[in-house]
Formats: structure tokens, sequence, C-alpha cells
């Protein structure tokens, strides 16, 4: 496939009951991948019950009519097959992956789980307990702190600003009527998005999805109804405090783009020039000039709604300080002055030369539709990529970077020990306003 391919839409049927199927063919493998995905994800969970989608999905492989947790697992891995779920704000999916000549008896295992779980209680408090642990261990690692800290900060109220995997009280409180609530509401016909790519042809496609879904019931889509998130304005600086750290974690974050901005593009493209690759402007000045972190870059994240753009990078504790600065600098040295036709030019050539590896094989194909479908993408958002990228111009770049990055309301998470780093961050941010200290552990 060459650098200049373009992405074709895949094959789209609707099977009984409003399902929409979207195949990716390709005999490339005998493999064959299968998404089921809903149209809702872990904003729709109760605000005291953040977790649940995540929660419920997962109990569909811990039982099901004839088949205990054990014998669910056996089989999948008897099949030479893999079952994974996927829950973000947005969506919640199944996905797995069957060597082709297995397909038929897994496409019958998933239609047991989806179709008759039994969502036995001791199961519901097993899972419950591991994911309180795993929410426990994830704080071993500092940047998830930083990540899970800027998350619940940054849009603070809004349902984005939650953690799909929920917090150790809203996991807690989960009961399985809750669990039975979501699957009878959610997991019906009308709200599945079926995606298959891989060695399955087209004529062969609408069986294998009839037998999947045999024992779904019918209802319709579930339609979030959620406006972009906001945050204050202002600059305000969050020191999450973990005792005897030599090295932080800095996050800086603002409002972001929406893949519906007319500028969303020209904004992506002049992201890459700030902090999108590894000879970007943030890796020259902060890791190859001054050397205070091995990494540091900027993204601006997409999702159904307007997302953040968030700039990271992780000094040890003495740089900490100036590495801010020098971040914040930076960054308001790039909205007041733009990017250069050069960085422009050299940046188009790296999407439009690399885009080959996005469209590489069938299932990343699939997963861009899907994307599309389930988070409300304009049509031709990634069919169009390579045109769209080239058509970007260094003003119109620059216009977007001033128009849609404001370095007036900035969020700065830093994991560190408070007690050494806190002064001389508050130092380091200018106009700085609010200033917070939370522990590690809070939730």
């Amino acid at each position: 496939m060459n650098a200049t391919a373009r992405a074709q839409p895949p094959w789209r049927f609707e099977a009984d009951g409003g399902t929409l199927v979207l195949l990716e063919p390709s005999h490339d493998l005998p493999l064959v991948s299968i998404v089921v995905s809903l149209r809702c994800g872990s904003a729709s969970d109760p605000a005291d019950k953040v977790g649940l989608a995540r929660i419920a999905m997962r109990m569909l492989r811990r039982g099901c009519e004839g088949l205990s947790s054990e014998q669910i697992d056996f089989r999948i891995d008897a099949l030479g097959a893999e079952l994974a779920v996927d829950v973000s704000a947005s969506t919640v999916a199944l996905h797995a992956q069957v060597i082709a000549r297995n397909l038929g008896p897994f496409v019958d295992l998933l239609a047991r789980l989806l179709g008759s779980p039994v969502f036995a209680d001791d199961e519901l408090q097993r899972l419950k307990r591991e994911t309180v642990a795993e929410i426990i261990e994830s704080r071993d690692s500092d940047r998830v702190v930083a990540q899970k800290a800027l998350q619940r900060t940054l849009f603070e109220g809004h349902p984005d600003s939650r953690n799909a995997a929920g917090t150790i009280p809203t996991v807690q409180a989960i009961t399985r009527q809750d669990v039975l609530d979501f699957y009878r509401s959610r997991v019906v016909r009308g709200n599945i998005v079926v995606g298959l790519a891989g060695d399955l042809s087209p004529e062969a496609a609408p069986a294998v999805v009839n037998r999947l879904l045999g024992g779904i019931p019918p209802g319709g889509a579930v339609m979030e109804d959620i406006a972009d998130p906001s945050m204050p304005p202002g600059r305000r600086l969050l020191i999450v405090d973990k005792p005897e750290r030599t090295q932080t974690q800095i996050l800086i974050a603002t409002l972001g783009t929406s893949v519906h901005d007319d500028d969303h593009i020209p904004l992506v493209v002049a992201n890459a020039v700030f902090g999108g690759t590894f000879t970007s402007r943030l890796m020259r000045e902060i890791r190859s000039k001054r050397g205070w972190a091995y990494g540091a870059s900027s993204r601006a994240a997409i999702d159904r709604r307007r997302q953040a753009w968030v700039l990271w990078t992780f000094p040890a504790a003495s740089d900490a300080a100036p590495c801010l600065k020098l971040a914040v600098d930076l960054a308001e040295r790039w909205t007041c002055k733009g990017v250069t036709p050069r960085e422009t030019k050299f940046i188009q050539n790296f999407f439009v030369r690399s885009h080959a590896f996005d469209i590489d094989t069938a299932t990343k194909r699939l997963h861009q539709a899907l994307d599309t479908e389930l988070l409300a993408f304009p049509a031709n958002y990634f069919t169009d990529w390579v045109s769209n990228v080239r058509a970007v111009t260094a003003t119109s770049a620059t216009e977007a970077v001033r128009k849609r990055i404001s370095t007036d309301d900035l969020l700065a998470v830093v994991v560190g020990t408070a007690s050494q780093v806190l002064d001389p961050l508050r130092s380091a941010m200018d106009r700085l306003g609010e200033v917070t200290v939370v522990p590690f552990d809070v939730e």
C-alpha cells in the first residue's frame, strides 16, 4: 500500500433489529476480528456508580447459561481466540479475534455470552474486588496518577471528567440489579454496531452476524445528550503529593479541538509541529538542548465531544520548575507566532508518508470506520485525511492555534513530593491563580 493510499469505506449493511454491521474483508491472514460496540459509554454511568459500564461488560465473560467463568476461558483458549473489553466515555466494546477455521464455534460462544449471561453475584463480588485492586495498583504509576488527576480536575463536574474504571466507592456501590439494568437497556440490537475484519467474505458475513446476535433482544439506540465540556478560566496548578519522588510527571492542559471544527486538521498539523514528533519543538528544547526529560509531547485528543489539548513531560524533581516554565513559555510562543511554512511542509510530508501505516491492515481500517460511526465523526474524516492534510497552510495552521489554544486558561498537574516542588513550581508560572495540593491516593 503506497504512502498516498486512500482508505475506502467498508462494506455496510443492517442486520435484523437495526444493528449496523461494518465489514473489512481481507484474506491476507487466516484471522477474523470481531468488535461488538455499544453506541454509549461510561459517560452514561450514574454519578454514584461510575464504572458500571465496564463492570457490566466484563461480567459477560464471567458466566452464561451452561458455562462457568472457567469453562468460558478454557473454550476461548482452545479455539485460538482472544476476547477483551474496552470502555471509554463514549463507547463500550467487546474486541475479539479468532483463527478463521474456528470462526463458527467462536461466534456461537460469543452469542451465548451476549445472549444468556447469568451475572452470578459471587462473580460480581469477585470482579468488584479485582477492580478495586486494579485502582489501588494504578497508584504505583505516577503517569497514571497524573492522567487521572488531570481528567477529574480539568472538566470537573462533566461526565468526561470521570474515569471509566470508576473509583473505589462507586465500584463498591454497584449491585447485581445495576448490572442487569445496564444489560437490559444497553445490550439491545438497535444500540449495537458490529465490526468484522479479516478472512470473511461479504457473502458469508450476514449469516455470521445472525448467529452472533441470535439471543439479543430488540431495542433502540441509547442516545447520549451530553454537551461539550468547559473549563474554568485562568491558570491553575495542581500538585499531586507523592512521597519520596525524585522525578515528576507534568501535564499542562487547556480546551482543545473537535473534529467538527473547520480548523481541526490545521490544528492537528500545528500541534504535530509543536509536540507531535520526535523532532518537534518540545523534544528539541526539553530533551535535546537541556536534557531535562527523555521525552516531551503534546496531543490534541479527539472523541465524540470536544477534548483537551495536553502537553506532557517528566523531568527530575530538581528540574521541574524550570521545565514547567519553559513548557508554558514555548506554548505561549507557539500561540503567538504560530508555525512556519517549512515546519508545516515537514509535518505534511510526515503525515502523508506515514498514513499507509494507519490503514495497512483490515483491522485498522475497521477501527477507523467504527470511530466514524460511534463517535459521530464527519463521514470523510479518515477517507479524505491525506488530501485535507495537504490543503493545510502555515497560515491556516497558525490561525487555528491562535483560535483554539488559550495559554491564559491552563491547568498544570504535577505529580511529585509537594514539600520539594511546591514553592519552585508556584514561582515558575506567571499569572498563576489557584494552587491546590492533593494526596496521590485521592479518589
